[in-house]
């Protein structure tokens, strides 16, 4: 399961990799309508998004609490209701950052995401009573939501203007 999981993530990097490499800096930059949001607000969105991730698997492999980042103040970024919110405060940190350094940042990240689930034994993904602070989910829908979210907005990229849902 855990291979299939890792391999699956990796398949969805190199999707987006290839899609990213097909466009130019311009593209990649430019508002698509009906929205204000561009193919590199998107990949900022998944960089910010992903980091709370690697929190959890780093925090798992050292076997510790995360040591999630810090966004607004007083806001639980895990209650739906915090969304929109949130996602208006990634994109007004990330929106003035240049496309190379957004696009790194993701890259890095998600490189970073994989090598540590990797070291993860496939018995710790699983048990959903591993790590008391995920609430009696099993690590493993940590990868399989970094997966969907990727999916999610690559396929609303290429299917809809609007890249954000």
């Amino acid at each position: 399961m855990k291979n299939h999981i890792l391999a699956a993530l990796g398949e969805i990097l190199d999707r987006w990799e290839e899609l990213l490499a097909s466009m130019d800096e311009a593209h990649i930059t430019a508002p698509l309508a009906p929205s204000d949001l561009s193919i590199k607000d998107t990949i900022a969105h998944l960089m910010a998004w992903q980091q709370r991730s690697i929190a959890r698997v780093e925090a798992a492999l050292h076997d510790r609490e995360p040591d999630m980042p810090r966004w607004i103040p007083g806001v639980e970024p895990d209650s739906e209701e915090n969304t929109d919110r949130i996602n208006t405060w990634i994109y007004d940190t990330y929106r003035d950052h240049p496309w190379s350094r957004v696009h790194q940042e993701w890259q890095t990240g998600f490189r970073r995401f994989l090598e540590v689930s990797a070291g993860i034994a496939e018995r710790d993904l699983l048990d959903s009573t591993r790590y008391p602070w995920l609430h009696r989910y099993p690590l493993a829908l940590v990868l399989i939501a970094s997966y969907d979210h990727h999916q999610e907005h690559r396929f609303s990229r290429t299917s809809r203007s609007n890249p954000y849902i």
